[in-house]
């Protein structure tokens, strides 16, 4: 399988360096300084101490020229619609893993319905930028666990696709898997992520959010009004647990999970201004589905 990743930031570019060092035919397209930077030096990995670097030499590109089998798209959301035309021209399926509430139909309208699958990255490719130099996030037992989903929008499973994609994946060592509901999980993925993500950013940290239970309470509110609005049912089931368990009790797993080294090594205290517009894009789309319903 021909491979195309893109978007070179952190996590397109650590999930094409794994692919890569995994012998898959992988290239990563890149622009301007990032892709000079690319073709000098590789995609340039620091180490757990971050006092050594290593470089991966994954091939890059600055146009997709096409006769690609997959095409993965890893950007921010409020970046996907200046990319469907790109993609528009390129043959081949296209996997978007990020996050994503608006469905799969507008992606299809703009490259093609049938070409589109859904998925969301995995924890091996969360990062930070440091310069040119990605430094991948610390995972822990409890992330390292957590499967990569991909799925078809409609629900099936094909074997000549989605699952010969899952097993591509696999040999490279991430832990795929095929998702029949991705667009309720990315949905409900949503639903928490940006009351979650504005809470933490409003209050200037995950600790400094944990201190303060009337804010935690209110976060889990708009989390509540976000699974209520849903079309479906929450993915996976365990989320059901926000809108039935005792307010209190929730208020205080949240309060112990803000202050948490998951939650504070998570990239929560991140407050770029594109994970604020990735926030909004998202808060834009989840509102959009609840007026349609």
């Amino acid at each position: 399988m021909k491979l195309l990743v893109y978007g070179a930031g952190v996590c397109g570019s650590l999930f094409s360096a794994r692919l890569h060092e995994a012998g898959l035919d992988v290239s990563l397209l890149a622009r301007g300084e990032r892709l000079a930077s690319l073709r000098r030096h590789g995609v340039q990995l620091a180490d757990a101490d971050g006092t050594a670097v290593r470089r991966v030499p994954v091939p890059v590109v600055e146009h997709p020229a096409g006769g690609y089998d997959l095409t993965a798209v890893l950007v921010r959301t409020h970046q996907v619609d200046a990319v469907l035309e790109s993609l528009a021209g390129l043959e081949g399926d296209v996997l978007f893993l990020h996050n994503w509430a608006a469905g799969a139909e507008p992606l299809g309208e703009a490259i093609g319905h049938e070409r589109v699958l859904l998925g969301f990255p995995p924890a091996l490719a969360a990062g930070t930028m440091d310069g040119d130099v990605v430094r991948p996030r610390a995972t822990t037992f409890m992330t390292s666990r957590v499967p990569m989903p991909i799925g078809e929008p409609d629900g099936r499973t094909t074997p000549r696709r989605l699952e010969r994609i899952v097993r591509e994946f696999r040999t490279a060592g991430i832990n795929a898997k095929a998702e029949p509901r991705m667009d309720a999980w990315l949905k409900t993925h949503a639903a928490f992520e940006v009351p979650l993500g504005q809470g933490v950013h409003a209050a200037g940290g995950p600790v400094v959010l944990a201190d303060d239970p009337d804010a935690v309470r209110g976060m889990l509110h708009l989390v509540r009004q976000n699974l209520a609005a849903m079309p479906t049912s929450p993915v996976p089931r365990t989320f059901a647990a926000l809108q039935t368990l005792p307010e209190g009790l929730l208020v205080a797993l949240l309060r112990r999970f803000l202050r948490s080294p998951t939650a504070v090594n998570s990239g929560l205290s991140n407050a770029s201004p594109a994970t604020v517009a990735e926030l909004g894009r998202l808060a834009e789309q989840m509102r959009a589905h609840a007026r349609v319903r």
